[in-house]
C-alpha cells in the first residue's frame, strides 16, 4: 500500500494542461479526495492491511521521526477475549522529573513488533489510541516464553503518549540520572553497583 505522507500536495492537485481523457476523471478525484485527507491530517489511510488504529483521543503536535523515543502508558490484551498480559503504565526510572512517564520506545524498526512501531507511525503527543495487531504483525506463531501470549494471536494495545522525545535528550538525561545515582551512592559511602541505572535500551516489544 503507498504511503500518503510521502505524497507531496503538488503531485496530489497537478491538473493536466490537455483537457481530461476518459477514464481520468476518477483518477483525478481520488487525488482531490486524497488531497484532502492530507491536508487534514488523517494519515492513518496509509497503515498496513489488517492494522487497525483507533483514536480514543486525538493528541497535538508532530508525530514521531525515525530514531526519536516515544514515551507510551500501555495495556497489552488478546484481542480474542480481553486477556490482559501486561499493564505498563509507571515509569520504569528511579529519579522523577528527568523523564516523561511511560515507557520509553525507540522508534526504530526491529525495536518493536511491526505492528506496534506501525501503530506509532501517527501518534501525537497527549493522544490516546487503540492498536489492533494481527497475529502476522506481533508475534506469529513464536511467542514470548513463559508468556500468556498463544502462538499466532492477534494481540490489541491501549495507549497514551505522554512524550516523543529526540534520542539525544533521552541519552542526556540518562547520564545525567547516573551522575545523581552515583553521587547519591557516594554521599552513603559506597561506589554505585554497575548498571544500577537503566541503560538507555527502550524494551525491544510489548510483552517481552
Amino acid at each position: 500500500m503507498p504511503d500518503y505522507q510521502d505524497i507531496t500536495m503538488t503531485e496530489i492537485t497537478r491538473v493536466p494542461i490537455q483537457p481530461v481523457a476518459k477514464g481520468s476523471l476518477t483518477k483525478l478525484w481520488i487525488g482531490v479526495i486524497l488531497a484532502v485527507l492530507v491536508g487534514a491530517g488523517l494519515a492513518w489511510a496509509a497503515v498496513p492491511r489488517g492494522l487497525d488504529v483507533d483514536v480514543v483521543q486525538a493528541g497535538t503536535g508532530p508525530t514521531p521521526k525515525e530514531g526519536e523515543v516515544i514515551f507510551v502508558k500501555y495495556k497489552g490484551m488478546l484481542a480474542a477475549d480481553g486477556t490482559v498480559f501486561e499493564d505498563a503504565q509507571a515509569s520504569p526510572f528511579p529519579v522523577k522529573g528527568l523523564f516523561p512517564e511511560g515507557n520509553p520506545f525507540l522508534f526504530e524498526k526491529g525495536q518493536m513488533i511491526p505492528g506496534f512501531y506501525e501503530g506509532l507511525k501517527n501518534v501525537q503527543k497527549g493522544g490516546k489510541y487503540e492498536i489492533f495487531i494481527p497475529a502476522d504483525m506481533a508475534y506469529g506463531a513464536s511467542p514470548p516464553p513463559q508468556s500468556p501470549i498463544p502462538p499466532n494471536a492477534d494481540l490489541k494495545f491501549e495507549i497514551e503518549v505522554t512524550d516523543i522525545l529526540s534520542r539525544a535528550t533521552v541519552e542526556r538525561n540518562l547520564q545525567l540520572l547516573r551522575n545523581q545515582m552515583q553521587a547519591q551512592m557516594g554521599e552513603q559511602g559506597g561506589a554505585a553497583p554497575e548498571g544500577a541505572a537503566p541503560q538507555g535500551a527502550p524494551q525491544p516489544a510489548p510483552g517481552q
